[in-house]
């Protein structure tokens, strides 16, 4: 990586990923999402929003303190927990990346589907729907190996493109909001289970709608300044928390709640169609197509820079081969990988006619873990002795707190099959130990965790092989 200003990313790419990468196609099934049982999914926001806004600032204050650690996610979780399960951190939030990328292009096909003269993209998983998802992972494989610094650049072009219907969204509801037509449901629907069962089971979503917060720690050793880092982590959140609060709550001004939890997703469109008829129904869906179409590039880009993160330099954690850069300073063997593996698993959703809600749910599930032992990095760099961490020290526990939280509510189904996508990272992590000429685990602690996830994986095979746990 060169070390001239012109190569580093600035304030505004910065906050380009954190948006681009965090708005993709969640937003636009918010309204139904929020009415279905609007009760429990308003308490799961208020929870989502104080747990992410700590995690961002645990994220901000990390950047600004830390500047010994420019790798982001994997660098928190590997300087508080040693090299396993730092790189544990670095490969569940890869995996979650890359099924993440999945999912986009198949609501990318999905939504394309619902224009009458493409009926044949169905719901996203058709053969006709495969071929196009593959044409579309080759251009993005094709932009990010032309270099981060163009990526990025046109990450800049699609964010502030897809910002265009979400505000267009947001005036014309704001304009038809009716008083009388709005009201909560608050205790939610007795048929969908107590409360707290009803908050759990939206965690994941509300966790998808949020997952990319951290995207700027991701490209800190790429960033102009880590001032730069500390503010796009900050204002990307306070963007995207603002569009989301907007287009969950004039939403139900507009569309009765028992009309909004039965509206077909993307449900924004529904709404905009009852607001100034069936032209911004349309526009809505074109919109998810830009958006998610952004968020997919955002998400490639950070796949492929987390596993080269982790292949770099003579302390690597990850194969070597993965810690090379090609002449555009691009991550091309982590690029090769990434992109291979979506495929796999784009034919995969092809033939098990899966469908989009299981990848997003899997990929929150991933995602868990390395959120988690960020915040608990925080959290153990407060509470050390000499460190004027002040009101930090709160927001750090609220943050581990949350992803504790996050672990229990995503559910013991998700929590066993994200195991045997972990599993195998046990291999690539021994196989770098041994280029270093090291022992595979140096603690109890990593021997331990490494034992727990090949258990829980084998347990999650067994459970499937038996019909105990569907996919």
């Amino acid at each position: 990586m060169t070390d001239q200003a012109s190569s580093k990313l600035g304030l505004l790419p910065l906050t380009a990923l954190v948006v681009g990468g965090i708005v993709g196609s969640g937003i636009f099934s918010l309204p139904q999402n929020m009415a279905e049982g609007a009760g429990a999914i308003l308490i799961a926001w208020v929870i989502t929003f104080v747990g992410m806004l700590a995690l961002a600032k645990v994220f901000q204050w990390l950047s600004l303190n830390r500047t010994d650690i420019g790798d982001g996610v994997y660098g928190y979780a590997r300087a508080g927990f040693g090299d396993y399960l730092g790189f544990s951190a670095a490969w569940g939030y890869w995996i979650s990346a890359w099924v993440g990328s999945t999912g986009y292009l198949v609501v990318i096909f999905s939504a394309l589907g619902a224009f009458g003269a493409l009926a044949f993209f169905g719901d996203g998983t058709t053969p006709a729907a495969l071929a196009g998802q593959l044409a579309v992972l080759g251009l993005m494989h094709y932009l990010v190996l032309r270099g981060v610094k163009s990526a990025a650049f046109l990450n800049v072009v699609v964010t502030t493109a897809k910002m265009v219907p979400l505000v267009l969204f947001i005036l014309c509801v704001a304009m038809a909001f009716r008083v009388d037509t709005f009201r909560i449901d608050f205790w939610g629907s007795a048929a969908l289970g107590s409360l707290t069962d009803q908050i759990k089971n939206t965690m994941l979503y509300t966790v998808w709608v949020f997952l990319g917060i951290e995207c700027a720690t991701v490209y800190a050793t790429r960033a102009r300044s880590l001032v730069d880092v500390s503010r796009a982590t900050m204002l990307g959140f306070t963007i995207t928390m603002l569009l989301l609060v907007c287009v969950s709550v004039l939403s139900l001004g507009v569309v009765p709640q028992e009309q909004l939890a039965a509206m077909k997703n993307p449900s924004m469109a529904g709404v905009m169609a009852a607001a100034v008829g069936p032209w911004g129904g349309a526009l809505m869906n074109l919109g998810l197509i830009v958006s998610v179409g952004g968020a997919l590039l955002a998400w490639t880009m950070l796949a492929a820079e987390m596993l080269y993160l982790a292949g770099r330099g003579d302390s690597h954690t990850a194969p070597a081969v993965f810690g090379r850069l090609n002449a555009a300073e691009a991550p091309a063997s982590s690029l090769w990988l990434t992109n291979s593996l979506v495929a796999v698993l784009l034919v995969i959703n092809c033939i098990n006619n899966a469908g989009y809600n299981l990848l997003i749910q899997l990929a929150s599930s991933l995602c868990l873990i390395p959120y988690f032992l960020c915040a608990a990095f925080g959290l153990k760099t407060a509470t050390r002795p000499g460190t004027q961490a002040g009101a930090f020290l709160v927001t750090s526990a609220v943050a581990t707190l949350y992803g504790a939280w996050l672990i229990y509510a995503g559910g013991l189904s998700f929590l066993l099959m994200s195991m045997i996508l972990y599993a195998p990272g046990i291999a690539f992590f021994v196989y770098a130990r041994r280029e270093r000429g090291l022992p595979a685990f140096v603690t109890g602690v990593e021997k331990g965790f490494a034992g727990l996830i090949v258990t829980l994986a084998l347990v999650a095979l067994y459970m499937i092989a038996s019909g105990q746990l569907a996919l």
